[in-house]
């Protein structure tokens, strides 16, 4: 014991630690020439950046960073939409031990400063097309003492306002070595707040290097030679953070500006993208594009869908053009540092039991219960966890992590089935459980009989406060393009044939589109809103 107490700790300094930014270090040494990212700004502009040149350009950034104050255990923000630029700021503030936090640019100003304010960064950057913005809320924001604009589509900013590129011009391209330790908190990604203000969720950086990482690589097959086309935005931790594990393992990332379904399947044929990951949503856009073809997505390998029911229009479109693709269908949240389970398939009948709402098993990394109200063991119910990849917490906020944290397992707040094989089934947020006479009902249950019809593309089922029924279930449905429209009461009957009475939807609302989060993800608190509102 004494001779151990005597060795150096190796792990908290560069000879061995485990820290996000040592990774871009290495690369930019052992892959100088690999390009990590191709990017296609606001006017179709196409810029190319090596290892080298992205690890050279966040040393820059982050000398700048500390000209400005920031140090050890701060937090940097950013609000822009996607750049090789954001990347290499986030990189630059994870290299000093800095914490990183994305801000939606589609906020309203309460809501910016609602994030600014709870997360007290010291330095705020701002994609320039929102610097008038946030500059007149500057005054509001006590903690920021330095901001900094990111020059992408080339609009004036406001007096006292720098460029970032101009502030890491400056600067020596050297690498940039400070105490970092893996347990010093990487991100803080906010949650979409569906039932209440947004949480910060913590994860360090030994999540990703020790866990989350590992998984894309031995699950979803990610290997150095991978093309992305990457549209997931940044301030989730479906964007940034698969842009770790994708940046760390060394991938090349695709990263267009503008998440246009027509420019970005000429992207993928241009780039020759192999792996497309995003929710059903995208996928049914680009498929309905007039350009979607064999030749179109002939690179593509591997498409990773989530965040929703696989419908099965989706699937069908794509085997049309590139029959025998393979699909991995996952689940994850950003408490566990965004993957959980996982699962490949081809076509919906290779799917347990033909379920759509099926997402994988879990992962190796993952320790799984489903648990009833009471905590006991059941086949349905809340799905708790265990994983090195768990937060370290909400930031600043004791109460609601104790009230996930608990009883040594985190309790994810989802509604699962589990099997005898140990596939998962996704059937609701505990939240989204529509309880209408005195019964449970599942919404993707509902949504997978509508979506079972020819003439339905998707839907949407949530519960609408009803004096009777206390919840009434209630539908929205998007018709298949270029079919006639189904009649609402078709659909009514078509459930009834299927599905225990009181889960049939009393209405059936048919629409264009559903509201959906910068991901794609539905917002159902919006739908509630449009129910309530189209209630006698």
């Amino acid at each position: 014991m004494n001779a151990m107490r005597s060795l150096p700790d190796v792990h908290a300094s560069p000879v061995g630690r485990a820290t996000i930014g040592d990774q871009m270090r290495r690369h930019g040494r052992t892959n100088p020439n690999k390009l990590a990212v191709i990017y296609y700004g606001p006017t179709g502009d196409r810029v190319e950046t090596t290892y080298r040149e992205l690890d050279q350009r966040t040393n820059r950034y982050a000398r700048a960073f500390m000209a400005r104050g920031v140090t050890r255990g701060d937090r940097v923000a950013m609000m822009s939409h996607n750049s090789t630029d954001y990347l290499a700021a986030y990189y630059a503030a994870l290299k000093i031990g800095a914490a990183f936090t994305g801000v939606n640019y589609a906020y309203k100003d309460d809501e910016i400063l609602y994030q600014v304010g709870h997360s007290a960064p010291r330095l705020l950057i701002v994609e320039d097309t929102f610097c008038d913005k946030v500059a007149a809320l500057l005054d509001r924001m006590p903690s920021v003492e330095a901001w900094l604009s990111s020059s992408l589509t080339g609009v004036d900013v406001p007096d006292g306002w720098v460029s970032l590129a101009d502030a890491g011009a400056e600067q020596d391209a050297s690498d940039v070595v400070v105490d970092v330790d893996e347990h010093d908190l990487a991100l803080i990604i906010y949650t979409s707040g569906t039932e209440a203000r947004p949480k910060g969720v913590m994860i360090p950086h030994r999540n990703y290097l020790i866990s989350t990482t590992q998984t894309w690589s031995w699950a979803l097959e990610v290997v150095a030679t991978d093309t992305w086309l990457y549209v997931m935005p940044y301030h989730t931790i479906a964007g940034l953070g698969g842009t770790t594990s994708l940046t760390l393992i060394g991938a090349t990332l695709v990263l267009p500006y503008a998440v246009d379904p027509a420019s970005c399947l000429e992207i993928v044929h241009r780039e020759g993208v192999t792996v497309i990951a995003q929710t059903p949503t995208f996928f049914l856009k680009l498929a309905h594009e007039e350009g979607f073809s064999s030749e179109a997505v002939s690179s593509v390998n591997r498409c990773f869908t989530y965040g929703g029911l696989v419908p099965a229009a989706m699937i069908e479109a794509w085997s049309a053009v590139r029959p025998g693709m393979r699909w991995g269908t996952y689940w994850g949240q950003s408490e566990l540092t965004q993957l959980g389970s996982f699962g490949w398939f081809r076509t919906l009948d290779e799917m347990p039991d033909g379920d759509p709402s099926w997402v994988g098993k879990p992962l190796t990394n993952l320790e799984v219960r489903v648990v009833n109200e009471d905590g006991a063991d059941s086949d349905l119910g809340e799905l708790i966890c265990r994983s090195p990849s768990t937060m370290l917490g909400y930031y600043n906020d004791p109460e609601r992590t104790a009230e996930t944290i608990k009883d040594g397992w985190l309790h994810t707040g989802d509604m699962m089935r589990l099997d005898g094989d140990g596939n998962l089934f996704f059937y609701d947020r505990v939240k989204d459980m529509i309880k209408t006479g005195g019964m449970n009902v599942s919404s993707q249950e509902v949504e997978r009989t509508l979506q079972s019809h020819p003439d339905v593309m998707i839907a949407a089922v949530v519960g609408v406060q009803d004096d009777y029924w206390s919840e009434a279930v209630t539908a929205f449905v998007v018709p298949q393009p270029g079919r006639d429209a189904p009649r609402s009461e078709a659909l009514i009957a078509l459930c009834k044939g299927e599905l225990s009475g009181y889960k049939v939807p009393r209405a059936v609302h048919l629409v264009d589109n559903l509201p959906r989060d910068p991901q794609g993800k539905i917002l159902k608190r919006e739908l509630r809103k449009l129910a309530a509102a189209a209630q006698p």
